[in-house]
């Protein structure tokens, strides 16, 4: 096989890990601890919490149903101000990144074109619950979760199994309740859903944190609590992993916290702290000293391309990547116009589109011409696009792999892959080994 039908076999192959075929099992749930982005105060960072079901799917977002064969189930979570629902079920695929198909993920994504992929599957398979704006605009509001969230964030997942009888009791269940708002920061936020969801497989295994979250319910209490759940039961076969977030552009998340950790950490909220009430600060200093830390970065291993959980890419190897790399760059002939601008900076002026089979390309401006360039697995070298700039982007995708970071951005099979793509682009006397 080609390099790019190997890579395509790869992401399938992963795909269906994830759909709980590493442990052989009939269905499973998984916790989704999602890195917070942006930095708007001390809850912001507490981050976003979702539930997988791989064995039940969404007839609509608002109605469950058990899945079919070939079917990749369902991303279910509480959303705020998103159509007058409580919650709602999206496809997998469609939730990690915004388009059907594996294959369709783009190598490199930038605000730009995770907007223009939000609202192509909104308009195809959201309308009713998100209606267009004004004059046909993309609509504002909070339904940007519901679609590509690896674009925006780091996502940790902690999966045990569960039973037919019980996915079918969680359908009866939640398609008779009454879909109706009930979202509140502190009492009725995403990770209260999800608590509710895992305590109705396994009552009383979700509960609040008085001493590290205030009592209010955050992602990372439940996150530590699946852990231990998967200790004290190892017959549920826990598995716990970590979804890169999309090489891009886009502002990298950060390290997910609870309420305590968060103020802590917060110069601006402890400050006013220290200067109005010393002595609760101190407290709080103290009481954030003795919670027992829990890093899920800390040897987490990687979903990638490949049937099995990989470690990510040890130190050593990713200086020597990068040292690669840089010999690369320095003896590439680029022979386009605007050689001199970088991936980002061509993407960042390119008009993002759809091609014939519905997979992301952009209109990449070169000089006073334009030319269609494939930027996902399965287009990327199909297009007719100049090898060159197909280098541009292979290269800022593994720049962006093989930076440092608080989570690991890749394992090492990954970036093989991305590096085997680069080979076949390269001019033959620019071919590294």
């Amino acid at each position: 096989m080609d390099g790019l039908t190997i890579m395509r076999v790869r992401m399938g192959i992963a795909v269906l890990f994830l759909l709980g075929c590493v442990s052989n099992a009939s269905a499973s749930a998984t916790l989704l601890l999602e890195e917070p982005y942006g930095h708007l105060g001390a809850f912001t960072q507490t981050g976003h919490a979702a539930v997988y079901f791989d064995r039940v799917c969404a007839e609509t977002p608002t109605v469950l149903r058990r899945c079919a064969d070939g079917e990749t189930g369902a991303v279910i979570s509480r959303y705020d101000k998103v159509g007058g629902y409580d919650w709602l079920a999206i496809p997998l695929v469609p939730y990690l990144y915004a388009v059907q198909n594996p294959g369709d993920v783009p190598l490199f994504a930038d605000p730009k074109l995770v907007a223009f992929l939000r609202d192509q599957y909104r308009r195809k398979n959201l309308e009713a619950i998100v209606p267009d704006g004004k004059n046909g605009s993309i609509p504002e509001g909070n339904w940007t979760q519901l679609i590509g969230s690896a674009y925006d964030r780091t996502i940790y997942g902690f999966q045990i199994q569960t039973s037919e009888a019980q996915d079918n009791n969680l359908i009866r269940e939640y398609n008779a309740r009454a879909n109706t708002p009930h979202f509140n920061l502190i009492f009725h936020n995403c990770a209260d859903f999800a608590r509710g969801v895992i305590n109705f497989y396994y009552p009383r295994a979700m509960h609040r944190s008085l001493v590290t979250d205030a009592g209010i319910t955050t992602p990372k209490q439940l996150a530590r609590l699946m852990v231990r759940l998967g200790k004290r039961n190892p017959e549920l076969e826990p598995t716990s992993f970590l979804i890169p977030q999309v090489p891009g552009s886009i502002p990298r998340s950060t390290p997910v916290h609870g309420v305590l950790e968060s103020v802590v950490k917060s110069k601006k909220y402890m400050a006013a702290i220290v200067v109005l009430h010393p002595i609760l600060a101190a407290c709080l200093l103290a009481g954030d000293l003795g919670v027992d830390r829990f890093d899920p970065a800390k040897r987490a291993m990687v979903l990638a391309s490949g049937p099995e959980l990989q470690p990510p890419l040890a130190s050593s190897q990713r200086r020597s990547y990068q040292d690669q790399l840089n010999l690369l760059e320095q003896d590439s002939q680029v022979n386009i116009a605007h050689e001199e601008k970088t991936w980002e900076s061509l993407q960042s002026e390119a008009e993002p589109e759809l091609d014939a089979e519905g997979r992301p390309m952009l209109k990449v401006h070169v000089g006073n011409d334009s030319v269609d360039m494939g930027i996902a697995r399965d287009n990327v070298l199909t297009s007719s696009a100049p090898s060159a700039l197909t280098e541009k982007l292979l290269t800022a995708r593994l720049r962006e792999e093989l930076k440092r970071g608080s989570a690991p951005k890749a394992s090492e099979t990954e970036i093989d892959s991305d590096w085997e793509l680069l080979q076949q682009v390269l001019p033959e006397q620019s071919k590294l080994q």
